[in-house]
């Protein structure tokens, strides 16, 4: 898996550092840029296969390790086979920590840095861009589409977890400043995302006057899209792939 490095705020004393990310590029090289935000196992050749799968549908894939603030991507990953029993939850036991701490104040420049360098990336077409995410980083996907509505015009996040929480700064509440189409594909009975917080979400996303998809994949566990973990549904995870291969369809036609 071959990284490059994009450089970052450090998110202390708004000093500039790097961060690597995994690129994938179509067959032709060139076309919209896409960002792409991991869950919270991190950039693994998992997340290298799903980004290669979506740059063959036409587009210029980025996706930063969100955690480059807590190690490289060979230190934050993980080091054993998360498919086997018991060895998902062992990983997230000391995962989590890191999934807290990566605070508003400290993903909202990130987001900025991320579209900065996507857009610097060679062969990435126009000014307008998608974004998709996954588990954790279903929230920065809601995020980049609602501090950047004018680069952001199609927006996916997928088992999200925290799109919708008690406190002012929660996702969902930007969402009226957003102007991309939205589509999510919500895990069934996801204590990271109850019906309340589903059915807020797509109240917000009404409200908004915005396009959307907000669908709870009946039967699929949170993590569903993911093959290197216990937690696969393949039946979701192409539903997963249709669906977004069809947001952006629609807005870089």
């Amino acid at each position: 898996m071959n990284l490059i490095e994009i450089a970052v705020p450090d998110g202390t004393d708004g000093s500039r550092r790097t961060a690597e990310a995994y690129v994938a590029r179509p067959d032709s090289g060139s076309g919209p840029g896409v960002l792409f935000f991991m869950d919270a196992i991190g950039i693994r050749p998992q997340i290298a296969a799903m980004c290669d799968r979506i740059a063959s549908w036409g587009y210029v894939v980025l996706a930063p390790n969100l955690f480059y603030r807590n190690g490289s991507v060979e230190e934050v990953g993980p080091r054993t086979d998360l498919t086997q029993p018991g060895e998902r939850e062992a990983f997230f036991a000391q995962a989590m920590p890191r999934v807290h701490g990566l605070t508003s104040d400290q993903v909202v420049p990130d987001i900025a840095a991320y579209l900065d360098a996507l857009h610097g990336l060679d062969g990435v077409t126009g000014e307008t861009v998608g974004v998709t995410g996954y588990c954790m980083g279903a929230r920065l996907s809601v995020r980049a589409a609602t501090g950047h509505p004018e680069t952001v015009v199609a927006a996916a996040g997928f088992h999200g977890g925290g799109l919708v929480t008690p406190e002012p700064d929660s996702p969902h509440l930007g969402i009226p400043s957003a102007q991309a189409e939205f589509v999510f594909g919500h895990a069934d009975n996801d204590s990271s995302m109850p019906p309340e917080a589903v059915a807020a979400i797509g109240g917000a996303l009404a409200a908004a006057g915005l396009t959307a998809t907000n669908e709870v994949y009946a039967g699929a566990p949170h993590g569903y899209s993911m093959a290197d973990t216990s937690m696969y549904d393949e039946a979701a995870a192409e539903r997963h792939f249709t669906t977004l291969q069809g947001l952006l369809a629609r807005t870089f036609s």
